[in-house]
């Protein structure tokens, strides 16, 4: 299938180009119709603070975005708030942002209902803006709309700034730049492998096409459900890595073919079926560890999960379709593995010469035969490493990010700092108490209402309580608890599960209601403690998804259970990092943090799945390789040395292109963002040097013929998948065969007899 594409693909590539072109044209088109739309809505099906906001939505019906603060404030020396000039110039800005669309309400301090609004030292108060679009929808041309409308307040000495929604919808990350560093990092290190500027160029071709095509089409995606902003970059960050990796491999095989004379377009289609393939394998093996976050069972898992997914994706189709096509008509400025004077990325099969003066496989085979010569020493050496690295790990904790945590001078950072500074942090993350009476109250008089009231203003971390607020019928009350701490503090996490676990059970113990606690801190307590319920499940899932994937391709149980214990070591090597950078400090500002910030629950959780994807892409590029040195010898140890000598450049340049593309992001102003790029870095480079060079070789060098053992049950069951492409090479790389004429077109051989097996 893989070799019949890949020909159709490169004696058809103005066909295949032009798709791809008019494909770009309608997600752009699309994109540019509707807009790509992000949310930092979390929902958690089944969950206290699910029920207290299903509750409150339909007793309490209000604006579809919730109350969206825009806070005025004056300077020290400045007009207090309370004055006859800013009390009509805050009106007047009131009335303004009315008369802009989608405002449906506006509540200023100086009504009874906005009454709380304004600080006691009146130079910090805050509008409160309804708007009938939820928060995915608020865009940032609507939130300067709303901002502009307050020029009255603003010409009379009155700093405005949007919160909430408003805010975010202004502070959205721009990741451009990380982007255009991580192209140019990797163009600068393509440049360096091939010597031709054609060859380093069409990586960053096929990369660039899948990242645009993807980011489309996970934009669109959000206006069917909550899409993160983290998600499209994490998605942005994985697609580009992988597409452009993947093109290596390819592109290395293809030079690799025209070196031994093969036509372009044939050559073109041998690559597709061989190193597309492998590509192909890994890419679903990516897609395959994502989807276990399935199993976390919350829709926040399932959008960060499926942004990468579609880069993923878009990125094999991208290998599989439009890289041959381009190669095919490229091919005179892409070079050959033997043409005089260009130098092909390690993994080239290439002639190299003999005797006492070849190169000996470069460093790579050096380094393991110099391993697998000591396997006990460097394996023993290579999991202390690991291990330290991973011990802070142990100490990891889930947390919340806030505004607080947002860059200096972001509006978010701003207005979360004004409000807490004049009304308490609290402020900025207030719970939602709902209660569901079983008979109707009177009134807030109600002994029952007053006593849920005076239960939670006696709870220690509560700063204050609004009144409380029925509906008609009497039978659903709300009340707003305003915390003493921020909705990052884990303080405040605490006292969400003692109104939950001593506070409401004690004041309702005599069965008269149903009281549930919502709010976004509490919504995101949550969230860590479902992540924590559900880890143990994804991360098996995850585990024995891989290890299965991995039996199938390389037909070796003890294989599949050494690359699922490493890949173990790995994520657990970078949850290490992770937890020393971020949540103890180490480092931080060298990344641009102020000092440590908490670690998000699903932050662990998506690395991990994606981690064990990535790692997964050079388990199989180098169990490709040293399997079909064993099929073709017989000798396990050789087998090993010849398979990491002779991807070890290979996969280490396209390593180092994707730890480039990840440290990228660090400047990005997202924490969690960075997050991504610190660990997924950090992984892909243990993963690459640790792993690969020492760990892998080693096992296998000490399972020696028994790593292939397959019992013959299993042998019957499991499918020839050919991850490797052995029946589409050429017979020159394949001893034991004999070549017979091709039927399919130039340039493609057949073989008579079969590989020898084990």
């Amino acid at each position: 299938m893989f070799l019949t594409m890949g020909r159709w693909c490169a004696r058809r590539p103005r066909r295949v180009i032009g798709a791809w072109l008019l494909l770009l044209l309608v997600l752009g088109g699309a994109v540019m119709a509707y807009g790509r739309v992000t949310s930092e809505a979390v929902t958690i099906p089944g969950s206290d603070s699910q029920a207290a906001l299903d509750t409150a939505a339909a007793a309490f019906p209000g604006p579809a975005s919730g109350n969206q603060p825009l806070v005025l404030r004056t300077g020290p020396g400045g007009p207090v708030l309370t004055g006859d000039s800013t009390r009509e110039a805050v009106e007047r800005s009131a009335r303004a942002i009315a008369e802009v669309p989608h405002v449906v309400s506006v509540t200023s301090p100086y009504e009874r209902a906005g009454a709380a609004a304004m600080s006691r030292d009146g130079h910090t108060a805050y509008l409160t803006v309804g708007l009938d679009v939820t928060g995915r929808d608020i865009t940032p041309e609507l939130s300067q709309r709303i901002t502009d409308a307050a020029g009255p307040a603003e010409a009379a000495g009155i700093e405005v700034t949007p919160g909430g929604d408003l805010a975010a919808a202004v502070d959205r990350p721009d990741t451009g730049h990380s982007e255009l560093i991580g192209l140019a990092a990797a163009a600068v290190i393509l440049f360096v492998g091939f010597r031709k500027a054609a060859a380093a160029g069409l990586p960053l071709v096929i990369g660039v096409t899948g990242l645009v095509a993807s980011l489309a089409a996970i934009g669109l995606a959000g206006h069917l459900m909550d899409m993160p902003s983290s998600g499209t970059t994490i998605a942005a960050m994985i697609g580009l890595g992988v597409g452009i990796d993947y093109t290596l491999f390819c592109l290395t095989r293809f030079r690799e073919f025209r070196g031994r004379g093969v036509p372009a377009a044939e050559a073109a289609a041998l690559a597709t079926a061989t190193a597309g393939k492998a590509s192909a394998f890994a890419g679903c093996a990516v897609i395959a560890a994502l989807a276990g976050l399935a199993l976390g069972g919350l829709p926040l898992l399932r959008a960060l999960a499926l942004a990468p997914a579609v880069a993923v994706l878009v990125a094999v189709a991208a290998t599989l379709t439009l890289l041959p096509a381009l190669l095919s008509l490229l091919a005179r400025f892409l070079g050959a593995a033997r043409e005089e004077g260009a130098t092909a990325p390690a993994g080239t099969d290439a002639p190299e010469p003999a005797g006492k003066d070849a190169p000996a496989g470069r460093g790579w085979q050096r380094i393991a035969e110099r391993v697998t010569g000591r396997p006990w020493r460097h394996l023993l050496a290579g999991l202390a490493l690991l291990l330290l690295l991973a011990a802070p790990a142990t100490q990891l904790s889930f947390g919340q990010l806030d505004a607080g945590d947002k860059p200096a001078g972001s509006a978010s950072r701003t207005s979360y700092e004004q409000l807490s500074d004049a009304f308490g942090p609290g402020v900025n993350g207030p719970l939602q108490v709902t209660e569901t009476l079983a008979a109707p109250a009177a009134g807030p008089q109600d002994a029952r209402v007053a006593k849920v009231s005076t239960a939670l203003a006696a709870t220690p971390g509560v700063a204050s309580v609004s009144p409380p607020q029925l509906t008609a019928d009497g039978r659903t009350v709300r009340w707003q608890v305003t915390p003493a701490t921020g909705p990052g503090d884990p303080a405040t996490a605490r006292l969400v599960d003692t109104l939950r676990g001593d506070t409401l059970p004690a004041a309702t113990a005599d069965g008269a209601g149903t009281a549930h606690v919502g709010g976004a801190a509490a919504a995101v307590t949550d969230l860590n403690d479902r992540l924590a319920d559900r880890l143990p499940a994804v991360i098996g899932t995850v585990v024995l998804v891989a290890g299965l994937l991995l039996l199938a391709a390389f037909r070796s149980p003890l294989l599949a259970l050494k690359a699922a214990v490493l890949n173990l070591l790995s994520v657990a090597a970078a949850y290490g990092v992770l937890t020393a950078v971020f949540q103890w400090g180490w480092g931080a500002q060298l990344i641009g943090l102020e000092g440590p910030v908490p670690v998000p629950g699903y932050v662990p959780l998506l690395m991990f799945a994606v981690l064990f994807g990535l790692s997964m892409d050079y388990e199989v590029f180098l169990l490709t390789s040293v399997r079909e040195k064993w099929l073709a010898s017989g000798d396990s140890r050789q087998a090993v040395v010849a398979g990491l000598a002779s991807t070890g450049r290979i996969i280490t340049s396209a390593a180092l292109i994707m730890v480039s593309v990840f440290l990228a992001y660090l400047l990005s102003d997202d924490p969690v963002v960075k997050m991504f790029g610190t660990g997924l870095a950090a992984a892909v480079a243990l993963d690459v040097t640790v792993v690969r060079g020492l760990l892998v070789p080693t096992t296998m060098a000490l399972l020696g013929d028994r790593g292939w053992w397959l019992p013959r049950r299993l042998d019957r069951i499991l499918p020839e998948l050919d991850i490797e492409g052995s029946a589409h090479t050429l017979p020159a790389e394949r001893p034991g065969t004999v070549a017979a004429p091709a039927a399919g077109g130039p340039g493609e051989t057949t073989a008579t007899s079969p590989l020898p097996t084990r």
